[in-house]
């Protein structure tokens, strides 16, 4: 989803805290794609803060005071009445546009509760996913995304948000998905292999896969492998196989997920990475965005014995292609977590 489109192009300044112990600076604030755009005043990204997320610290009062999630250790403070007023839209339009619990319960609990009964408890834990993912929004999608991502950083560490990291890799994002919707891409210190899909369209990537190579098809190789896990499977789906018939029903009928759901899934999401990999998919994806199969295939088996199909889809003939990112966006992006 994006921001409302009459907002699409408002900008405002602002004063931006990036935890409680740190001095407030000023910043940048802009709207994209579901998300709040905060960049330094070179116009940098250094956060991303989710629309669907932001909470209001003082609600009537101004300057007004957000922050991205209920914990408000990072902080964003600002005066102009019409970006205040522009987000407060926004976020009344994604409550609105939420799983209503009476008209879930009322409706699809009603009907789809009162069928599995009838088919038997085998079809229930099926029937429960596909009727929660069928009416789960993307707004919904990207909350529990953004929630699960900051469950997960107690396993990872935090993000890393080196500003002019944080400019180049928003350059490889659009490099390698120049169309709409972009997954967010999030450079956490360690604790996953390689690159790995959230739902909300996110993607987490280890900073070894960038600091460990010198040449960035390899980190586009990771990162492509994690979007096609998430095409191949829905992140969302497999997020409510593994919670279970209790979380999922609870989401279904409240919209809302049980409070230690997403801290316990962070945890076996971190230690039992997602396995399923449409190949045909990963080949049409190297493809499309024109990154060479060889150097990241080197990289996963220097022996090439497992990965000869990967190198042999390579349409490109073994030449580089287009330049992925420049030599000092690559040498900014490697720097994202100093």
């Amino acid at each position: 989803m994006t921001a409302l489109k009459q907002y699409e192009r408002l900008e405002s300044l602002g004063l931006w805290r990036e935890h409680s112990e740190a001095q407030r600076r000023e910043v940048v604030v802009s709207f994209g794609n579901a998300t709040l755009v905060i960049a330094d005043n070179a116009e940098r990204p250094i956060a991303h803060w989710s629309l669907a997320a932001i909470e209001r610290l003082n609600a009537g009062e101004m300057p007004a005071l957000f922050a991205p999630d209920e914990e408000a250790s990072e902080t964003l403070e600002i005066e102009d009445e019409t970006m205040v007023n522009a987000i407060e839209t926004v976020r009344k339009s994604l409550l609105k546009s939420r799983p209503k619990p009476g008209r879930l319960r009322q409706v699809s609990l009603g009907l789809s509760v009162a069928a599995v009964l009838a088919l038997g408890v085998f079809w229930l834990p099926n029937a429960l996913v596909r009727q929660t993912i069928s009416v789960a929004p993307m707004t919904k999608r990207a909350e529990i995304g953004t929630t699960l991502l900051g469950h997960s950083q107690r396993l990872t560490g935090s993000s890393c948000r080196n500003p002019l990291g944080m400019a180049a890799l928003e350059r490889l994002r659009v490099r390698l998905f120049p169309a709409q919707p972009r997954p967010s891409l999030v450079v956490v210190p360690d604790g996953i292999s390689g690159a790995m899909p959230l739902p909300g369209n996110i993607i987490m990537i280890n900073r070894k896969v960038i600091e460990n190579t010198e040449d960035p098809a390899v980190t586009a190789g990771y990162i492509l492998t994690a979007r096609a896990i998430a095409m191949s499977a829905d992140p969302l789906e497999e997020m409510l196989r593994t919670m279970g018939i209790r979380a999922t029903f609870t989401l279904l009928t409240t919209g809302n997920l049980p409070p230690d759901a997403l801290s316990d899934y962070a945890e076996a999401l971190i230690t039992t990475p997602p396995s399923k990999l449409d190949n045909a998919l990963l080949y049409k994806l190297f493809e499309e965005t024109q990154v060479a199969t060889g150097p990241f295939a080197k990289d996963i088996d220097p022996s090439g014995a497992n990965t000869q199909e990967l190198i042999e889809s390579d349409t490109l003939g073994g030449e580089r292609g287009p330049v992925i990112l420049s030599d000092g966006d690559w040498v900014a992006l490697q720097g994202i977590c100093g």
